[in-house]
């Protein structure tokens, strides 16, 4: 089973941006779809952006060309770079393995876009 531990969350101001952080460990990492998701107060998780094993990307219409996932194999790695924040960003974002069926998550990480 993998497991996640996302970093990078925090304060920022509008039009900013922040690079979010997924370390994996255990589990065939390499073999994994990964994504990124998040969750605003009262608001169901959504997913924002997807990394096929293979490298295909495939983003929300609300984060396309401001948000950019990435892996890194070798390393056990997954990043969100996110550029030109909106207070409507504002959420805890997660990191996810997809297994099949199954999304396997971290404990997330919280992004706050205000002046």
């Amino acid at each position: 089973q993998v497991q996640l531990v996302e970093s990078g969350g925090g304060l920022v101001q509008p039009g900013g941006s922040l690079r979010l952080s997924c370390a994996a460990a255990g589990g065939d990492f390499s073999i994994y779809p990964m994504a990124w998701s998040r969750q605003a107060p009262g608001k169901q998780r959504e997913r924002v952006a997807l990394i096929t094993a293979a490298g295909t990307t495939h983003y929300a219409d609300s984060v396309k060309g401001r948000f950019t996932i990435s892996r890194d194999n070798g390393k056990k790695m997954v990043w969100l770079q996110m550029n030109s924040l909106k207070p409507e960003d504002t959420a805890v974002y997660y990191c996810s393995a997809v297994v099949g069926k199954t999304d396997y998550w971290g404990q997330g990480t919280q992004v706050t876009i205000s002046s």
